[in-house]
């Protein structure tokens, strides 16, 4: 079983940046895709960014988020990151930590995020 904790989250004025932080348990970290999620109140759950698996070479974002988050790894700390700069009110949500060796199968419990105008 793999466990995912997020931390880094926060109040923080429109305009400025948090690092979310995702540690993961277990020896198989660098093989699995992983994976930022939020959710707001009342909307669907989107893809934020994801990274491959072992280097990390490939990324992908929502079209929402390019150019103000970075998604990165660092299989040593079997910790995955989401640098957010340039946060606006609309990027207030609760942001999930996901990861596997195909698809999201393990899940973090969450870390909230609250942009304030």
């Amino acid at each position: 079983q793999v466990r995912l904790v997020e931390s880094g989250g926060g109040l923080v004025q429109a305009g400025g940046s948090l690092r979310l932080s995702c540690a993961a348990s277990g020896r198989t970290f660098s093989s699995y895709t992983m994976g930022w999620f939020r959710q707001a109140p009342g909307k669907e759950r989107e893809l934020v960014a994801e990274i491959s698996s072992w280097s990390g070479g490939n990324t992908n974002y929502a079209d929402s988020v390019k150019c103000r988050f970075t998604i990165s790894r660092d299989n040593a700390k079997n910790t995955v990151y989401l640098q957010m700069n340039s946060l606006k009110p609309e990027d207030t949500a609760a942001y999930y930590c996901a990861g596997g060796p195909s698809r999201y199968v393990y899940w973090g419990q969450g870390t909230q995020v609250t942009v304030s105008s």
